[in-house]
């Protein structure tokens, strides 16, 4: 799945399909122009965390894994453009979500849908070493005398994700043509997301486009890479707008066409501009500036400021599943975020930086 998982998606690749098969999740993959010939079992491999390979065979086996529309074996070999889609019987849950009485701040709601600002520190998902105190755990008791939602079933509730530490909307659906409809608009890219970062360096160009796959970093599985060419990964692009240059800082608006795990943070490191903050990525450590000693004081007391990467996703846009209304939703800064803004701005005074 996605978010910045950012960031997990639940994916359809069909409309009759994804309604038909209510027990199946669907996946699809476009081969790259330079692909080299290779097994579908091993493409699919490499692209699918989560997915082995015997898995991957047993859903060729069963006419689960099509190329052009057509059933293929797991020896097919993949060739440039291939169209590859895959249907997974859906696992079932292991965790019980228990409903827990969490603040919510809730940006809107209607019968199908809400939209939701979530704080950073709240985990999304249950998940190992987060089995409660989670947005689906709040979700549960907000929703408890709702009688068409149930927190165990996949086909309501989270249509996105983003990470334990980065703030912004989220959209959650309360009914399961609802979540199909949003997860398809997701997965076909007309949604419209917009984060604010604030990254290290002085970026240069006023705008620009980054891509290159993202997949599980090799030598530390808690961290994505970005891989500009081979196999390994998912296709991945963020585009990005330089909003204000700040000393040896850089707030930038992200916007995201594709929705990778980590992929905000994966991607601006890989261009030279980690977050800010971001200790997974290194962002923790003084990367840019001088080596003086109230400099150094000055950045430690700006990630006692906002102790956590300074990602929030700011804005959200989608086609409401029920009406074809076009939804649009704006958020502030968190206070973390906004003081971090201006403790850096009020640092490129040049007052302050003759000190």
């Amino acid at each position: 799945m996605i978010d910045e998982q950012e960031e997990g998606l639940f994916l359809f690749d069909a409309e009759e399909d994804a309604e038909a098969n209510p027990m199946f999740e669907h996946f699809r993959f476009v081969a790259d122009k330079g692909q080299a010939l290779l097994r579908v079992d091993k493409f699919l491999v490499d692209r699918m965390m989560g997915a082995t390979r015997n898995r991957i065979q047993l859903a060729a086996e069963a006419g689960y894994i099509r190329v052009s529309d057509k059933p293929v074996k797991s020896n097919y070999r993949v060739k440039p453009q291939d169209v590859v889609t895959v249907m997974f019987g859906r696992p079932r849950r292991e965790l019980e979500i228990i409903p827990e009485n969490i603040p919510l701040h809730i940006v809107y709601e209607d019968e199908v849908l809400m939209i939701i600002n979530k704080p950073a520190g709240l985990v999304v998902h249950p998940g190992h070493g987060n089995y409660t105190g989670t947005l689906v755990n709040a979700l549960a008791w907000y929703l408890k005398d709702d009688p068409l939602y149930d927190p165990e079933d996949s086909q309501v509730g989270l249509v996105h994700r983003i990470d334990k530490d980065t703030s912004g909307l989220l959209l959650i659906a309360k009914r399961p043509e609802a979540k199909a409809n949003l997860s398809r608009q997701f997965f076909n890219k007309t949604t419209q997301r917009k984060y604010l970062a604030l990254v290290w360096g002085i970026v240069k160009e006023d705008e620009g486009r980054i891509e290159g796959n993202i997949g599980r970093d090799l030598h530390d599985r808690m961290k994505m890479a970005v891989f500009p060419e081979g196999e390994y990964g998912k296709t991945a692009v963020t585009h990005y707008r330089v909003v204000e240059r700040l000393g040896y800082t850089t707030l930038t608006e992200c916007r995201l066409e594709t929705g990778r795990t980590h992929q905000i943070r994966a991607h601006m490191k890989y261009i030279g501009h980690t977050l800010f903050n971001d200790e997974r990525y290194g962002g923790h450590e003084i990367l840019k500036g001088t080596r003086f000693t109230k400099y150094k004081q000055f950045v430690q007391n700006c990630f006692a400021l906002c102790p956590r990467q300074a990602l929030h996703a700011k804005t959200l846009g989608f086609t409401h599943p029920a009406t074809g209304e076009e939804m649009f939703f704006d958020s502030e800064l968190p206070e973390d975020m906004r003081q971090l803004i201006g403790k850096w701005r009020a640092y490129t005074n040049p007052e302050i930086m003759e000190e």
